[in-house]
């Protein structure tokens, strides 16, 4: 969940990392730092300002020495609060090793008890610092920094990548992983490692993914990577989408990413979809890699994800059901590990994750693939892990999102899910290739369709200003109806700090309605069921609460305080795409009347590769 940089060959190594961490923000703003190899010593500086952090590490190192190597991280903290002791880079007894870190180590008491034992002086709170003692012992024993490595990474458990920099060799930098992303990117002269490539973008033009427990040593125009045993072994190369430019993950005239993100809707989703159909008229696949006979095999779909992944998971539900006719189930990643699952050769699991990186997620996958299971991973990150690791992958290819508060991965997410959906029904014959080009017609609408919605922001505005008072927001909806309420709810947490819970409407008279009075907002979403959420929102209004209502164009008996039209569409399963555009503009406007940073929400990073 923290953002990572090192570079080496770089007569400029300061300015590359410090822009590197401000590209990289998003992944954690607690606290940033930054270490230099110069002049047979290594240079440190860490700044723990929240949001600030960096621009108050980039005025602090104004003084710094001239370096060509050094290695930055932008923290999200899980261990020990954000302070400048527990801010990455983290240096050991002698001063000669700095490394940073992201990641969990699970052992890490057990580890430094010993090393305590033995004289060692810990600085931090942090499990981190753990790993710089443990370098500093295999170090003192004549092992070199890759030999060093190696010998703590056989120590470790948990999900980690970290990267390491020594005064002894200033040139080299080492970096290894297990289970948490890290990239490695060449240019004329230079060497780069991150945990994102964003990071990279615009100054290496070779890129190449780690893979788990491989130990990566970085020099000037050089990359050697070798496994845990100590064998040369050749990278995975990593092919960036063209798209994926530094303008790309700039604001290009919004007031934030998350406004930018919002309107880039439709682009995401029309991108999604290229090249999804056939000279025939039917849908292809190219990137899934399974034939058709071993979905046809397939008796149950199980759908794992987490936060707004599992709201287009739930979506994915009822397309898989209703076009496909086969069994489906939705499950939170972090749940499914936990106990017994019924999984096995006819299951197909997909893992829905923005990133590809999403721990629960990603080891869900694998308990999945443990027990036979085919997997499928809707991602939007090209060679993630989970991407490499799966049966089959569908991109989403929205392109860099940066704001932490999901939009338009989200939107791309449930048109990818219903693109498997239909493929599914496609190859298992439940839906003939006149009704699957008909639905195809129909996504193939949607962009349209969300450019609409998005032009009664206005609308959506006027309505954030008439809630601006209003503290408690329940949404609820019904059958495809209730994810968009989850989504909508989780929108208005993230980015406004406001009290929001989703619910299924029929649930309101099982508990919840004792929370309706006065000054609540109730947000019902109508579609599909709106005769059923119509006496569901009468119940709400009898009791004092401002009804708003997300309804269709063609939907005209309406009743609320307040209503959010969208365009109507033929097929029901698609009209989620277009009823969420709404919600998403409602946060933004409370967030944004209530001053908060929409882009970073507290407390929450954009990539969760921690447990």
């Amino acid at each position: 969940m923290c953002g990572i940089i090192g570079v080496t060959g770089d007569d400029g190594a300061l300015e590359t990392i410090l822009d590197g961490l401000r590209r990289l923000e998003y992944r954690g703003y607690d606290s940033a730092g930054v270490a230099l190899a110069a002049a047979g010593a290594l240079w440190r500086e860490r700044a723990a300002d929240g949001t600030h952090s960096v621009e108050d590490l980039a005025a602090a190192v104004a003084a710094a020495p001239p370096a060509t190597a050094g290695i930055g991280h932008t923290r999200w903290a899980t261990h020990g609060g954000p302070t400048v002791q527990n801010a990455h880079p983290h240096a050991d007894c002698t001063g000669r090793v700095a490394l940073v870190h992201n990641g969990i180590i699970e052992n890490h008491a057990e580890l430094a008890a010993p090393l305590v034992a033995r004289g060692h002086a810990f600085a931090s709170e942090t499990d981190t610092e753990v790993l710089a003692h443990l370098l500093e012992e295999e170090l003192a024993r004549g092992a070199s920094l890759a030999e060093a490595m190696r010998a703590t990474l056989a120590k470790l458990r948990g999900a980690f990548s970290v990267v390491v920099l020594t005064s002894d060799d200033p040139d080299l930098i080492v970096a290894a992983r297990r289970s948490v992303p890290l990239l490695a990117g060449l240019g004329e002269g230079t060497a780069f490692v991150a945990s994102d490539v964003s990071a990279l973008l615009g100054r290496a033009d070779r890129y190449f993914a780690l893979e788990d427990d491989q130990v990566a040593e970085v020099r000037p125009g050089s990359l050697v990577v070798t496994s845990l045993a100590g064998e040369e072994v050749d990278p995975t190369v990593v092919t960036v989408d063209p798209s994926w430019d530094v303008v790309a993950a700039q604001m290009g005239g919004f007031d934030d990413f998350m406004s930018k993100e919002i309107h880039e809707q439709p682009r995401a989703i029309a991108d999604t979809l290229l090249d999804r159909r056939a000279g025939s008229g039917s849908l292809v696949l190219d990137e899934l890699h399974l034939s058709p006979d071993e979905l046809r095999a397939v008796d149950k779909v199980v759908v794992v994800a987490c936060g707004s992944s599992f709201h287009a998971a739930m979506v994915a539900k009822h397309a898989i059901e209703r076009w496909a006719r086969l069994p489906a189930e939705v499950e939170i990643a972090s749940e499914l590990r936990y106990r017994e699952p019924v999984l096995h050769e006819r299951t197909l699991v997909v893992g829905a994750s923005q990133s590809g990186e999403t721990l629960d997620t990603l080891e869900a996958l694998r308990e999945a693939r443990r027990a036979g299971a085919r997997t499928i991973v809707v991602s939007n990150v090209v060679h993630s892990t989970m991407a490499r690791e799966a049966d089959g992958t569908i991109y989403t290819r929205a392109g860099p999102e940066v704001s932490v508060a999901s939009t338009k991965c989200h939107l791309a997410q449930i048109v990818a899910l219903e693109v498997l959906a239909l493929a599914l029904a496609q190859w298992r014959g439940t839906m003939g290739p006149s009704a699957v080009a008909r639905v195809l017609d129909e996504l193939h609408r949607l962009p349209a369709a969300v450019e609409d919605a998005l032009g009664r922001a206005k609308e959506v505005g006027d309505v954030a200003d008439a809630l601006g008072g209003a503290r408690d927001f329940f949404f609820i909806g019904r059958n495809l109806g209730y994810p968009v309420a989850l989504e909508g709810a989780l929108k208005l947490k993230e980015i406004s700090y406001l009290r929001a819970e989703g619910y299924p409407a029929g649930e309101l008279k099982h508990g919840p309605l004792a929370l309706i009075e006065p000054g609540t907002v109730v947000v019902a979403v109508l579609d599909p069921l709106r005769d059923k959420m119509r006496s569901n929102v009468a119940e709400a209004a009898a009791r004092g609460a401002t009804v708003v209502a997300v309804a269709a164009d063609d939907d005209l008996d309406v009743a609320g305080d307040h209503v959010l039209r969208v365009p109507s569409l033929t097929d029901p399963v698609l009209a989620p795409v277009v009823q969420v555009v709404p919600l998403q503009l409602l946060a933004y406007g409370l967030a944004r009347r209530l001053g908060n940073d929409v882009d970073r929400p507290r407390n929450l990073a954009k990539t969760v590769t921690v447990e």
